[in-house]
């Protein structure tokens, strides 16, 4: 079992910026991939930026120059840094953590953090 705690999100102007955390505990060396997605009113969960276990990053094209992320494996926590903000980039961001145990994968997902971006 692994357990995620996000903290970060709020209110900020377009063109700010915001940084996202989330810190795993549990079973955490069984994660293979960790990372953020984001669900918008109205829309599909989106994959926004990942990071795994070799430090290779992945990031959704609309993200890209914007948003870096990274790990703290000592700390156990993924960081989301979101600058040049966009009214768009408003969603519930959740931390996601891919598991492989004895070949099983499994995800696990946070509660989310509310992002706002006003104009």
């Amino acid at each position: 079992q692994v357990q995620l705690v996000e903290s970060g999100g709020g209110l900020v102007q377009a063109g700010g910026s915001l940084r996202l955390s989330c810190t795993a505990s549990g079973s955490t060396f069984s994660i293979n991939v960790i990372g953020w997605y984001r669900q918008a009113p109205g829309k599909q969960r989106e994959l926004v930026a990942t990071i795994g276990k070799g430090g290779s990053t992945r990031y959704v094209i609309s993200v890209k120059g914007r948003f870096t992320i990274s790990r703290d494996n000592a700390k156990n926590t993924v960081y989301l840094q979101m600058n040049s903000l966009l009214p768009e980039d408003t969603a519930v961001y959740y931390c996601n953590a891919e598991t492989i145990l004895y070949g099983v994968p499994t995800a696990y997902w946070g509660q989310g953090t509310q992002v706002t971006v006003s104009s």
